[in-house]
């Protein structure tokens, strides 16, 4: 089975390290979002789109499980693709990894509950999960890269 997959490069920002040049733990859950933002745009909506809309896509759970630390300065990478949808949650698969090296720094997932401005839990409407199951287009924009990759069976 192939799946899509965003994949976000920026540097590691001083502000997200701690006294030792080490990125703080809840730094990766912020580069999540971004990873997960890239992938709606890349999709052709982002998030201030979908909450016009009326939809709100609340995080419901998040799990990081962290390989390895990353230091100021270095460039990460953030694969970000769709793991699963449901009638009313989606969720995202992750994976971080050195941008120049390869090593794998951390993966994990978010699960995303779809809610009303009034915070009840809602199935998502038809106009997301088309946009959802059809993907983010192949190719790059800005200076995301967007491919397909063969799922590990």
């Amino acid at each position: 089975m192939e799946r899509p997959v965003v994949t976000t490069t920026f540097y590691v920002r001083y502000a997200e390290t701690d006294q030792m040049g080490i990125v703080h733990h809840s730094a990766y859950l912020v580069w999540l979002e971004e990873g997960r933002s890239q992938y709606m745009r890349a999709c052709g909506a982002d998030y201030a789109e979908i909450e016009r809309s009326g939809a709100l896509f609340a995080v419901a759970e998040a799990h990081v499980r962290y390989e390895a630390p990353a230091r100021y300065g270095e460039r990460v990478a953030v694969r970000t693709w769709v793991e699963e949808v449901r009638s009313r949650t989606i969720t995202f698969g992750y994976a971080v990894h050195n941008a120049d090296t390869g090593q794998r720094l951390a993966t994990g997932w978010t699960k995303h509950v779809c809610l009303d401005r009034n915070g009840r839990v809602i199935i998502i409407p038809d106009a997301w999960r088309a946009l959802l199951a059809g993907g983010p287009r192949v190719g790059a924009f800005g200076d995301q890269q967007v491919w397909t990759e063969r799922e590990a069976e």
